[in-house]
């Protein structure tokens, strides 16, 4: 055989490289998985679908994307590792066929109340650097732009060693930053109401101080009688100034009290370290409740809460400063960025045009630069993540989304399906977590996990074509052409709840009368002003449970008992029947097992290497000490107790010995908003977004309030549990409650007695009511983007 004919053979059979075209997951038993095994394409897309809780995020997130980034991370030194998060590897038996991972979920953007959308996606740092070199006058480096560093100067001596002798030197320094001095940077100062902190008509010794915790009958009253500094008979309306400062105001002094050396500290920087330097959500209820009533925060006369200083302020571009650069819509400040030709910093504005236009692309537009983070949704932060990645000259890499059309509007879905088939056809690994039909809909291969949610779940279902799912008959292939109707009869109102002259962000002096009584549905494109009508103009109101998207607070110590409350009425009953202290059946206090400290397991920090979990020996993980096991309530210990799931525990506590009317409500709202399911002692951090979501839904629809505010509670929601949701809204309602939702779902607007739609577009184009009344008379109309995506829809 010729060289020629043998190369031309050898050519055109498959190379071996080209062999990997799958990623190969066999035998995964993360979280709730049964040994799962699916073999996902490459460079397609692929959604998994199922319902909330049926192990998805425990397949694409814990198994898939986990290995992937431990991976990466063991390719860098021990020393490089040790500043780096450590992770296990996840319940699996073989993972092949991995590229670099890179997630992009849908949690939501730490609360620091220094990060803006600016400085999240580097915008603000390409700002800065901008101004430095162009603005006018000149005032210094990229710092000097920064409200996050504060200016300082300062001069000594130093002492050198030069041609051996010993010199000294005066040195001056000095730091130019764009920090408002007036408020740190922060744009808004906090002042606190004293009214609220005490009764100025009562002494001490006669409870004059309101704070919670801060009794004259334990330490406090102790320390303030021992002081010495004021007279705690005297009412505090008669202090002098001297007495009064003490009170209020004095630096940690120490003192003796009854023989013991303790600190005495005014009440204002003792409750600015115990309570104002906390995240107010992780607090207890009424602590949140009295830091909520005192103290307000105002907007920084010094700076107008553009967090610059006047020197960062008073340097301009063509008449503008950073400041109002970063105020400015985005879609606006990139056109004034276009505008900009200066050869000398051409490659900083290219990359800045296109992180903006980025913004514009991913439907984010709207947003400002200045925009604090922790103010965006789930949706905005999701998107806002996406970012860095649009345009991205990497290929075959595995993106991994979670949930992406939550927080779109019909309208917007569209867009997004581009940019994710965008990134698919540039070479890349697709891998989608989805609810939405017309997300699952542009799907290359389709994962379907059930049959159910936590322990009825984690098994593969289906796997393969949208069209094979649809004839699959799985929960998901059933549901995936509902539709709901429309009502033939919406519910009369029995009153309005007036908002007049709504302005807040991009309103436009907005006046509408919101019916109570019925389902109220707040819809429009992202961006269009339904939160900031809803948020700033209802919830604040007496009578009003708002239920945002914030997400909730827990460690592996917080589970579904915990956090709802319901763990207080177990615990009380537990003590009643067996005659001994409810704090034992906590395994956060005295029963906790003194061996694991009440956490089940044993963990070994291995320094840079994952850590490793061992379950407790002396508890085998049942959390509580032997003796307190002993105790029994109609048969069942604290600990099998805590191992029941809602059904189990809302028939146990309903009847008979062990019946708890107190626990028996919780559990059946539990039950109610479809958590049937969980186990009562489920850690939450092991809870997929829908299931926290619902969480929070059962432990406030507790509140009295007559006014229910839910802001998108579709998110994570299978299209079997929506239907659910449909029903409890409607029992809401029934109940004699208002409800108003704050929703893209169109199965929730057909519902819905009443529809207010505002926009028609999003930040400066929105911001207004373009449409109020019946479902049925939107569809009839079409005359927005809304009425033409429900008639659709409904098949009108």
């Amino acid at each position: 055989m010729s060289m020629a004919s043998r190369t031309d053979s050898q050519s055109s059979a498959p190379h071996v490289a080209d062999s990997h075209d799958l990623i190969r997951v066999h035998g995964a038993r993360e979280n709730n998985l049964k040994d799962v095994s699916v073999e996902l394409p490459k460079r397609r897309l692929t959604v998994f679908t199922g319902v909330s809780g049926s192990g998805k995020s425990s397949l694409v997130f814990g198994t898939i994307a986990a290995e992937s980034q431990r991976m990466i991370n063991e390719t860098y030194s021990a020393f490089v590792q040790g500043f780096m998060p450590t992770l296990s590897r996840p319940e699996v038996d073989v993972l092949d066929g991995l590229t670099t991972a890179i997630i992009v979920d849908q949690e939501r953007m730490g609360a620091n109340p220094r990060s803006t959308v600016g400085t999240v996606t580097d915008a603000n740092a390409m700002l800065r650097i901008l101004f430095s070199r162009l603005g006018r006058p000149h005032i210094g480096s990229p710092q000097a732009f920064s409200f996050n560093v504060a200016s300082i100067s300062g001069a000594g001596a130093v002492t050198l060693e030069r041609g051996g002798e010993t010199i000294k030197e005066r040195r001056e320094f000095s730091v130019t930053g764009g920090m408002c001095p007036r408020c740190e940077g922060m744009g808004r100062v906090s002042d606190i109401d004293l009214s609220q902190l005490y009764d100025e008509n009562l002494s001490l010794n006669e409870g004059a101080l309101t704070i919670p915790g801060y009794s004259m009958d334990g330490w406090y009253g102790r320390i303030f009688r021992g002081s010495g500094f004021f007279d705690p008979d005297k009412p505090i309306r008669e202090f002098d100034k001297k007495e009064l400062q003490a009170l209020l105001h004095k630096e940690p002094t120490k003192i003796k009290v009854e023989g013991i050396n303790i600190t005495y500290e005014g009440l204002i920087p003792k409750l600015q370290k115990s309570m104002l330097s906390k995240d107010k959500e992780a607090m207890q209820p009424h602590i949140r409740a009295f830091v909520e009533r005192a103290v307000t925060f105002n907007t920084c006369p010094d700076c107008g809460g553009t967090r610059l200083s006047e020197v960062a302020r008073s340097s301009r571009i063509g008449g503008i400063n950073i400041a109002d650069a970063c105020a400015m819509q985005i879609s606006e400040l990139a056109e004034w960025v276009r505008g900009l030709d200066e050869p000398s910093v051409a490659p900083l504005l290219a990359k800045l045009h296109h992180t903006l236009d980025s913004f514009v692309e991913i439907g984010l537009g709207y947003l400002s630069l200045d925009r604090p983070s922790g103010t965006l949704s789930g949706g905005e932060s999701q998107r806002t993540k996406m970012i860095r990645h649009l345009g991205s000259s990497l290929t075959d890499v595995t993106y991994v989304f979670d949930e992406p059309t939550i927080g779109l509007h019909p309208h917007d879905i569209q867009r997004m399906n581009g940019l994710l088939l965008s990134l698919r056809d540039k070479g890349n690994t697709v891998l989608v977590v989805e609810h939405k039909p017309e997300a699952i809909a542009i799907a290359d291969h389709v994962v379907d996990l059930g049959p159910g949610a936590g322990t009825a779940g984690g098994e593969v279902m289906f796997e393969g074509t949208v069209d094979g799912l649809r004839a699959s008959g799985t929960v998901t292939g059933r549901h995936l052409d509902d539709r709901a109707a429309l009502k033939d009869s919406a519910r009369k109102p029995s009153g309005v709840l007036e908002v007049r002259g709504a302005s807040a962000h991009n309103l436009r002096d907005v006046d509408v009368d919101i019916p109570l009584g019925v389902l109220v549905v707040v819809t429009g494109v992202a961006g269009s002003g339904k939160s900031s009508l809803i948020h700033g103009s209802v919830s604040g109101r007496d009578g009003v449970v708002a239920i945002d998207q914030g997400g909730i607070k827990g460690s592996r110590r917080s589970n579904p008992a915990t956090y709802t409350g319901l763990l207080d009425p177990i615990r009380k009953a537990f003590a009643k029947t067996n005659g001994v202290k409810p704090a034992l059946f906590s395994a956060n206090s005295e029963g906790a097992c003194p061996t694991c400290n009440g956490a089940g397991v044993i963990y070994t920090d291995l320094a840079m290497m994952a850590g490793v979990a061992t379950t407790c020996e002396e508890c085998e993980g049942k959390r509580f000490q032997a003796s307190v096991l002993n105790y029994h309530l109609a048969g069942r210990d604290i600990s099998e107790v805590l191992a029941m799931s809602v059904t189990e525990a809302e028939e146990f506590f309903g009847a008979g010995e062990a019946r708890t009317p107190a626990a028996h409500a919780i559990l059946k709202r539990l039950a109610d908003v479809g958590l049937g399911y969980l186990s009562l002692g489920q850690p939450l951090t092991t809870l997929s977004g829908g299931e926290r979501q619902r969480l929070k839904l059962a432990t406030n629809m507790a509140g009295n309030g007559g006014v229910y505010v839910l802001d998108e509670p579709t998110t994570g929601l299978h299209l079997a549990d929506v239907e659910h949701l449909l029903g409890l809204l409607d029992r809401l309602v029934d109940s004699g409650k208002s409800v108003i939702v704050i929703e893209h779902h169109q199965a929730v607007m057909a519902h819905a007695d009443w529809i207010i739609d505002l926009g028609p577009g999003a930040g400066h184009d929105g911001g207004r009511i373009v449409f109020e009344g019946t479902p049925a008379d939107l569809v009839a109309a079409r005359s927005t983007i809304t009425g033409e995506h429900l008639a659709a829809y409904v098949g009108s």
